[in-house]
């Protein structure tokens, strides 16, 4: 599992000739990196200089590291998905009701393989809104971080959509393309705008 492994063991397997993990798995991290780098600027944001925003912060902070762990469990679930889909296309085809089962197996696995990154996109989301919430308190020192944490769900979000689409296009049940498709149009959007605006408000913070 990506969650009990060194990172010097998943890039291995990330970049060797084996489907799991992938871009799945990756936009994952992305977003689990973006939630830790806030929790870190949280817990720079703290003292006496900080006394009034104390509760805010605690929150972020308590917020960020469950995001943390939520995200790297959607690393694990994606690459468990995916091996599911793969295991789906191997079973035999050699007579008609064999097909349609096969067929209706690969589709159950592709439908489930993209709830992981639908679900990774919130995640992502709540990210950015966790780090635009810190941003008008964060101590200083550490403010470009806040962007790094904004780019790095950015990635997950977008990461995530191509995961999406890519499973969506293979279902070969209409109606299950469609209502998929329906309900994860558009949802990273949103997280790509509000992560862009706030890159940009902390350049400008930094520049000023």
């Amino acid at each position: 599992m990506i969650s009990e492994e060194t990172i010097g063991s998943y890039l291995t397997r990330l970049a060797s000739r084996q489907p799991t993990p992938g871009g799945g798995a990756a936009a994952a991290l992305h977003a689990a990196q973006g939630a830790a780098l806030v929790a870190m600027v949280a817990r720079y944001t703290t003292g006496g200089k900080y006394e009034q925003h104390a509760a805010l912060v605690q929150r972020i902070t308590q917020a960020a590291d469950d995001l943390v762990t939520e995200a790297v469990g959607l690393a694990d679930a994606d690459e468990q998905a995916f091996q599911a889909v793969i295991d789906a296309y191997k079973l035999p085809a050699t007579t008609d009701e064999l097909k349609a089962a096969r067929t209706a197996t690969i589709d159950a696995a592709l439908v489930q393989a993209a709830q992981t990154p639908a679900h990774l996109v919130t995640v992502a989301g709540a990210v950015v809104e966790l780090a635009t919430e810190l941003f008008d308190v964060a101590n200083a020192n550490v403010i470009s971080d806040v962007a790094a944490a904004a780019d790095a769900a950015r990635a997950a979000a977008t990461t995530a959509r191509v995961n999406i689409d890519i499973n969506v296009v293979a279902i070969k049940d209409p109606e299950a393309r469609a209502g998929l498709a329906q309900r994860t149009d558009g949802l990273e959007d949103k997280v790509v705008m509000a992560a862009d605006a706030l890159a940009a408000r902390v350049r400008e913070r930094i520049l000023r």
